[in-house]
Order: C-alpha cells, then structure tokens, then sequence
C-alpha cells in the first residue's frame, strides 16, 4: 500500500503504529522528497517500520546504514527512542 503524503510533519502524526506510513517516511527522507535530503531521520523512520514489522524497512535501514557514520547512526537510533518515548 503506498501513500501520498505531501507535508511531512502532518504525515509524522498520522505515522503512530503504522509501519507502512512510517516507511513511507523513510522512504521522502531519504530521496528527498520530503523537502530535504535526511538520512538520519530516514533510518529513524525506517528503524520504527522495521520494529512495527516491516521487512523492506529492515532492508532499507541496512541499505542508508552504508552510507552514514557511527555518529549519524547513533543520532537515529536516539530519536527512534524518543519518538517511541513520546508517542
């Protein structure tokens, strides 16, 4: 199922429990298409899909992991949990 979100603060919202809009999340941050170009907050979104049971999020986070470092990684991983933490 694909969704189109345009603004993506919205799209976080609606995102609670859902793996496949959390996905999608990932997927505006790390093309692009969400208004800039964020691997950090692209692995955080596929980190929480993939926690929600996402394979392709599983896939997808291993993929950006490439191309980020120890410290970008870690940044992700904190903000999955606070995300977790708040919602």
């Amino acid at each position: 199922m694909a969704y189109e979100i345009r603004d993506a603060d919205i799209a976080a919202m609606g995102a609670n429990g859902n793996p496949d809009m959390m996905f999608e999340l990932g997927v505006m941050y790390s093309t692009g298409r969400a208004g800039a170009f964020d691997l950090v907050t692209a692995h955080k979104w596929f980190n929480l899909a993939a926690l929600k049971g996402s394979d392709e999020a599983k896939i997808q986070r291993r993929e950006i992991s490439t191309q980020m470092t120890k410290e970008e990684i870690a940044a992700a991983l904190v903000a999955a949990r606070e995300w977790i933490t708040l919602h």
